[in-house]
């Protein structure tokens, strides 16, 4: 008996522990997961905007911060295995050395490239140009795809090969951005499915359980009021909109739906024209650069930024125009963001296709023999890959210039003149509201650009994180001091989504350039990692004949069509099953939803007999 009592202490003694050192544990992640939430990027700037502006305008800047972190993740990654070995070892560190690529039974005349650098006496506006241009100085540094022309980097006995690191890096960043993304897009369908399942439950939410009884500061205090506040009031707009939906008579339907198929008309002209115009002025700056005069370098400068310039033209004035007119479709302000983006997504993102296509049309323009000797126009473009990195980093920098100029040319000045101008015409303008469609895209077609770029300009993220950086500086200043709330509030819960979701389709259309450019176009035989290879996408299969012979077999067999089409329908058996499951959990969500209704329904019942009884 002693023995038993001896051995329940101890037991007992034990649970104790490990009681008391679970709450310790607990505790310790809490206040580590508290101090960490201090170390959140601009915490306290988005706070402060969502309780003056509301939670739709915070979410454009909660998605501008996703994008700096996720741009800086991407050029660390490009960085550390495609620049950083070829830096240390040209430098000397860990005695290091590098093996230079000798191209094998390729033709002379496929390997001669002179880069542009700036030799001799060198004036300002020539630094300033190629600083704009990316050529000169610029075209021969780690930023573009021409520098790396080393085949490895040898340190002792061990191999490190930049072909596949920088193509395996290629396809990291961009898995890494579509798992982020499908990541971040889950947790906001998460959110929309509970609010759209039931819209009384988001009121009583936030009415009775929408406080943090955590909050003690004043200032803190406040902005949640008004955040609660916002969200209120998008609750009600939105519930008055569909109210007035309801109760439209059928002149009224006829009325709008004729008003919008009138506008879309009208739409599919102006995207029609800027299709037009970008390929007619892509198609003259390819024919007519070359052949202008270096000397005249402000005329070459534009020339060469001349697609450019309308580009950005039309992506400036195409969302002006869209979201003039959508005012008149009378939608709701969730659905008009939704619309306006999908209008500009075609003009931003197909400008970039229209681009890259007559690039490539020239690049594979093989009339005349052309391409004989090397596979592609070696003439026009000895290092092709450098040439469509510098058109992606000429629109990166453009779109930042125009970005800075209308934030201080365009947006001041008419804070100004409406504040100090008592003139009908100038209060007739009045202030500007923040427009979420036209500042989302802005970023989106930023990105696509950066995803397009980083594979033939492998330090682009760096600049992108930069240039996100200053602009969410920018914008925040041109909201505080320029813009006035939207008369309109948007919900942010649906807005994420749905910026994510237009994100993943500019991601989704930088896979096509990129994966043609490494498995079709023939690879540069004077520049870049892959001179020794017809394609960019053959090191892979080079790399695998290396390998041991069984494990040969076992990587070229997942490759092939048996495992390929086995796998793909069991990925499909599992996904309708996937279905059906979420299909009855949400029947028994239902029937639970239901069985509280007529419960409460019970309850409510028996308190009215009592109460009769009583009297």
């Amino acid at each position: 008996r002693n023995s038993q009592q001896a051995d329940t202490e101890h037991l007992s003694r034990w649970k104790k522990w490990r009681r008391t050192s679970s709450k310790s544990l607990k505790k310790a992640l809490s206040e580590v997961k508290g101090l960490s939430s201090y170390l959140v990027l601009w915490r306290h700037d988005i706070h402060s905007i969502e309780g003056k502006f509301g939670t739709g305008i915070q979410s454009y800047f909660s998605f501008l911060r996703f994008l700096v972190l996720l741009n800086f993740i991407i050029f660390i990654l490009m960085f550390s295995f495609v620049a950083l070995p070829i830096i240390i070892s040209k430098y000397g560190q860990f005695n290091s050395t590098i093996a230079y690529i000798s191209p094998k039974n390729i033709d002379d005349i496929c390997t001669i490239y002179e880069p542009s650098g700036n030799k001799g006496l060198v004036y300002f506006y020539t630094y300033l140009k190629d600083l704009l241009s990316g050529t000169g100085f610029l075209e021969v540094t780690s930023l573009f795809y021409g520098y790396y022309s080393i085949d490895a980097v040898w340190k002792s006995i061990m191999k490190y090969n930049l072909p596949l690191a920088y193509l395996l890096a290629t396809f990291a960043y961009l898995a890494l951005s579509f798992l982020w993304i499908i990541k971040r897009s889950v947790e906001g369908f998460k959110h929309n499915l509970v609010y759209d399942a039931d819209p009384f439950q988001s009121y009583c939410n936030k009415v009775f359980a929408g406080w943090d009884f955590c909050i003690t500061d004043p200032n803190a205090a406040r902005l949640k009021h008004r955040s609660l506040q916002y969200e209120l009031q998008t609750d009600l707009q939105e519930e008055k909109l569909k109210q007035k939906i309801a109760e439209r008579r059928m002149e009224e339907k006829l009325r709008i739906y004729s008003l919008r198929i009138f506008i879309n008309i009208i739409v599919i002209a102006i995207l029609s024209g800027c299709f037009y115009s970008i390929y007619r002025v892509t198609v003259f700056s390819q024919e007519n650069s070359n052949d202008i005069d270096n000397a005249n370098s402000l005329v070459n400068l534009l020339v060469q930024y001349l697609p450019s310039m309308v580009i950005t033209l039309a992506n400036f004035i195409g969302p002006l125009i869209f979201s003039f007119l959508i005012r008149f479709e009378d939608y709701t302000p969730a659905f008009e963001i939704k619309l306006t983006l999908l209008r500009c997504v075609f003009v931003r993102l197909a400008n970039i296709g229209v681009l890259l296509f007559s690039l490539w049309s020239q690049i594979s323009d093989c009339g005349s023999d052309k391409c004989k000797p090397c596979g592609y126009n070696y003439k026009l473009y000895p290092c092709w890959e450098s040439d469509v990195g510098q058109e992606m980093y000429k629109l990166m920098i453009f779109d930042f210039i125009v970005i800075l100029a209308v934030a201080l040319f365009v947006d001041f000045p008419r804070k100004l003149l409406v504040t100090h101008c008592s003139c009908k015409l100038v209060q007739w303008f009045g202030h500007k509201e923040f427009e979420i469609s036209d500042n989302v895209l802005e970023i989106i077609y930023g990105q696509t650009i950066c995803w397009i770029g980083t594979f033939f300009s492998p330090l682009l993220p760096a600049i992108a994180t930069i240039k996100y950086f200053i602009i969410f500086y920018v914008k925040k200043i041109v909201l505080i001091h320029t813009r006035k709330p939207a008369s309109r509030p948007i919900r942010a819960s649906r807005s994420n989504f749905f910026f994510l979701a237009v994100l993943l389709i500019g991601l989704l259309l930088a896979f096509i350039p990129v994966g043609v450019s490494i498995a079709r176009i023939p690879s540069s035989k004077a520049c870049g990692p892959f001179r020794n290879f017809n394609t960019s996408w053959e090191v892979i299969p080079d790399t695998i004949l290396q390998f041991p012979t069984g494990l040969q077999q076992v990587l070229f067999g997942i490759a092939s069509e048996a495992f390929a089409v086995p796998f793909f329908v069991i990925l499909c058996i599992i996904m309708f099953y996937v279905i059906a499951l979420a299909r009855a959990h949400k029947r028994v969500v239902e029937q639970l939803r239901e069985q509280l209704v007529l419960e409460s329904r019970d309850k409510m019942f028996l308190i009215r007999k009592i109460a009769e009884a009583q009297r």
